[in-house]
């Protein structure tokens, strides 16, 4: 689903496991807007996205200084559409990459007002699934930039310009500009902060549907199907033992051994308390536009730190709502089978769950090209490469690192190996040791997760061992 990813080799270790639990949802059908002169959007989910394809700049149109109507310009001049809040643009071919650049304006619909031009991040191929699994396999995937957040707009304008180098560098074919609405937000959030408002009501469901029973059900011995959040551990109440059987983490010889072993000689497991997780419900994913079923890998040895890039204009009570944004240009654009990141942390300080499967559970990602297998992906919302991430944010993947690695008994200070599937930076089947919570960038040649936020993550590490109760 990124630029090189259909081009890129199969992973060495394919380990997921795809398990056939039945995620069907009915359909609920929203009513079309009214025929006009604005896109149809793509379908009838809460939410919509509307898929306008680029243009040659005409000769009246004249952008970055250059000639008009170059071979390597093409977009869209000012116009209205229906109200969005994240922009991207995609391709038709996955391994094509877009050497050039992106910029796009909108207008806010509070007040009418253009924004100045702001880039979008067109290196984003080095996300996505290992070409070895189903999903990095599957026709649907498209080439794409970075989502942008820029708030509830209903205007825009877009130019896109090939690298100049001797020439103009062709752009790939099919550019299309994705507009995306992230539909209403849930009644019932728990950031902490007020849901941003929206133009259009649309009620939760009375009941769960059999895709978000599904989808809860993986979570239900950590909280109630339906749940909106887990809540934090109580370490008075829950012991690290019932935490890792939860997750299927800990090896049964293992917990038979300490179950044995005499209460004053018994050594615990180094898990970390379990932190606030919001869910998936409680962000408003729509389980209806994934695909069906849950897919796994053997364990987690590594998190993988990422930045999402999408911009740090957002409140923390828009952050369910950047969610569902980024979950829709992942599935309707991009063609993945699903949000690519395991969690999202917001810069509140606020953990979500991501792709479905379950948040004790290794659940494969598509997050870091080449090493997705037997590791994590954590997305903090924003773009840091030269903003500082807050303290909260620090803290929070430190508190969540702290129990996830811990349910696999591994050290958030130490080192772990894991195995290429190939990429810019390792060719398939070598063995790369990385630093247990790594940086996107120590497995891809990459800005990610922006130098600010690397730059953390000594700080994240030693953090994270302490609450796992190591010295």
């Amino acid at each position: 689903m990124r630029a090189s990813l259909a081009s890129s080799i199969a992973v060495a270790c394919a380990a997921a496991l795809a398990l056939p639990v039945t995620l069907v949802a009915p359909a609920t059908a929203t009513a079309r807007p009214a025929a006009n002169a604005l896109p149809p959007a793509q379908d009838e989910l809460p939410g919509s996205t509307q898929s306008l394809p680029l243009r040659p700049l005409g000769p009246s149109v004249r952008t970055f200084g250059t000639e008009p109507g170059a071979a390597g310009e093409q977009g869209l001049t000012r116009r209205d559409v229906r109200p969005f809040s994240l922009v991207g643009v995609v391709w038709d071919d996955p391994a094509a990459a877009l050497h050039g650049t992106v910029q796009v304006r909108t207008r806010a619909t509070a007040d009418g007002v253009w924004s100045p031009w702001q880039d979008v991040e067109t290196h984003n191929e080095e996300h996505g699934a290992d070409p070895g699994t189903a999903e990095g396999a599957t026709g649907t995937l498209r080439g794409s930039t970075a989502p942008l957040w820029v708030g509830d707009s209903d205007g825009v304008e877009i130019r896109v310009r090939g690298e100049a180098g001797g020439g103009t560098t062709p752009l790939p074919a099919g550019l299309r500009l994705e507009l995306v609405d992230p539909g209403e937000a849930p009644e019932a959030s728990d950031t902490g902060a007020a849901p941003a408002p929206r133009t259009r009501a649309m009620a939760p469901p009375a009941v769960l549907t059999a895709a978000e029973a599904a989808a809860s059900g993986v979570n239900s011995q950590l909280a109630p199907y339906g749940a909106t959040a887990i809540p934090a551990a109580d370490p008075a109440r829950e012991t690290a033992a019932g935490e890792a059987v939860a997750g299927e983490a800990l090896s049964r010889e293992t917990l038979a051994q300490e179950a044995a072993e005499p209460a004053a000689g018994k050594k615990k497991p180094y898990i970390g308390p379990r932190p606030k997780i919001i869910t998936r419900k409680g962000w408003g994913a729509d389980e209806k536009i994934r695909e069906k079923g849950f897919v796994y890998t053997k364990t987690i040895k590594a998190a993988f730190v990422h930045h999402s890039a999408t911009g740090n204009n957002y409140t923390c009570g828009q952050a369910p709502s950047v969610l569902r944004s980024i979950y829709r240009y992942h599935v309707k654009s991009s063609g993945w089978r699903d949000f690519g990141y395991n969690f999202a942390v917001d810069k509140c300080g606020n953990i979500y769950e991501g792709r479905a499967g379950g948040v004790a559970k290794p659940v494969l990602g598509a997050h870091t090209l080449g090493f997705n297998t037997n590791s994590m992906g954590v997305a903090v919302l924003g773009t840091f490469t030269s903003t500082n991430p807050p303290a909260a944010v620090v803290t929070a993947v430190a508190r969540l690192t702290a129990w996830k690695l811990g349910l696999h008994g591994v050290n958030p200070k130490g080192t772990q190996t894991l195995v290429s599937g190939g990429g810019n930076l390792y060719k398939k089947g070598r063995k790369v040791t990385f630093h247990t919570i790594a940086g996107h960038r120590d497995g891809f040649a990459t800005e990610c997760p922006g130098g600010r936020l690397y730059g953390k993550l000594g700080t994240a590490r030693a953090s994270s061992a302490k609450y796992q109760g190591r010295s």
